[in-house]
């Protein structure tokens, strides 16, 4: 990766050694757009929430390209994009940061393009929560067009969260913060967290400006949780 630039992105039309949200294994079936973004220059402060914005980049590239789908994908917190509660999208962001401050964050996308979910090595449970491009629009764009849309909304990201050292309502992740919360899968769902030391249930209360996941415990308490694993 240190060849690579700003904006640049590597793409595979088979994964064979995926890595998931905690470590865990991420397998992708043909038919699965995975590909990898670096972005460079995004502050530590704003990391945090680059998932979620990556996200929106998913929706409005899927929605570019596919009017059909429009307004009803959704976000379902840290790193998921939901199509009919189902899951179309993955995402995994990983960065580093040298001696002198400057970042790089690689953005990691895994798009049920045409996905084959018949494929006996997968559970069937996790199948039966995924959803393919192909089972909902009869004209489906090619891999090159996709990975152009999602490059384009994604440098949009990087650029405003790299202007948050100018705070503003229009800077970091506060300025997506209106299209986060509409796009909010998860919001006012009683759910589950589950954390590195146990579990906690509320009511989802959205997503605040540090892309932190906000839950209404049942004492009416609202606590902010920056990771998690969710289940509903």
């Amino acid at each position: 990766m240190k060849t690579l630039r700003h904006g640049d992105v590597v793409f595979t039309r088979q994964q064979t050694a995926g890595r998931g949200q905690h470590g865990r294994t991420w397998h992708a079936p043909p038919g699965v757009l995975t590909a990898s973004f670096v972005m460079d220059g995004i502050p530590g402060s704003q990391l945090s929430g680059l998932s979620l914005a990556a996200g929106l980049a998913v929706i409005y590239a899927v929605e570019d390209l596919l009017p059909n789908l429009k307004d009803i994908l959704r976000l379902k917190w840290p790193n998921d994009v939901w199509l009919k509660e189902r899951k179309l999208a993955g995402i995994l962001c990983e960065a580093a940061t040298d001696g002198k401050g400057s970042s790089r964050a690689i953005v990691g996308i895994g798009l049920n393009h045409r996905a084959d979910f018949t494929q006996s090595e997968f559970d069937p449970k996790a199948i039966a929560n995924a959803i393919s491009l192909h089972q909902v629009s009869p004209h489906i764009p090619d891999e090159l067009s996709l990975l152009a849309q999602l490059r384009h909304y994604l440098l949009q990201a990087s650029a405003m969260l790299s202007r948050s050292d100018r705070p503003s309502e229009s800077t970091g992740l506060s300025a997506l913060l209106p299209e986060l919360r509409c796009r909010d899968a998860l919001c006012d769902r009683f759910i589950t967290l589950e954390l590195p030391k146990g579990k906690i249930s509320g009511q989802a209360a959205g997503i605040n400006a540090s892309g932190h996941l906000l839950l209404r415990l049942p004492t009416g308490q609202i606590q902010a949780f920056a990771s998690g694993r969710i289940s509903c």
